[in-house]
């Protein structure tokens, strides 16, 4: 081996030092810095045995990072498959790295200043209308929460908290 240091090596873990990257995104961005196949598919083989590159720690470590933004679950799946990261393996890092009563508090508290801005935007009896409760309803399905856990929200929230 030469005392040269590999630049394909070099600028991959360059990208793994500000965050972990799945390999699919790592072999995204090297191709986009035009390090030939062969470069890269060394590469990343020697991260993988240097333990550089770990999809199930990307995703575990993604999935706690989504989760304390208040992003649910099914949402995060979903990123995670754009991440290169199949289905099952998403599905099982959101399992065992949210909290399902987390999720209940990041949905109610998500809820909650929706509706403020709704009704500060609309008025006061907005949510009370179908269209306000169509548009924080697909808010907090497009944050990726669970359909029966905005529905639980939504019928606690037409009791008016006491102000």
């Amino acid at each position: 081996m030469s005392d040269t240091p590999d630049p394909c090596y070099l600028a991959a873990v360059r990208i793994l030092k500000y965050r972990f990257n799945s390999e699919l995104e790592l072999r995204r961005k090297l191709r986009a810095k035009q390090f030939e196949k062969s470069a890269i598919d060394a590469t990343i083989a020697r991260l993988h045995e240097e333990k550089w590159l770990d999809d199930e720690r990307f995703a575990g470590a993604f999935v706690r990072t989504r989760a304390n933004r208040r992003i649910g679950g099914r949402r995060i799946v979903m990123e995670l498959q754009a991440a290169g990261i199949d289905r099952g393996s998403a599905a099982k890092a959101v399992e065992e790295n949210v909290d399902p009563e987390r999720e209940r508090e990041a949905l109610l508290s998500l809820g909650a200043k929706r509706a403020r801005a709704l009704i500060r935007r609309h008025g006061a009896d907005f949510l009370s209308t179908a269209e306000g409760r169509n548009k924080l309803t697909g808010y907090l399905l497009k944050q990726g929460y669970d359909a029966a856990l905005v529905a639980e929200l939504l019928s606690e929230m037409r009791t008016p908290p006491s102000s």
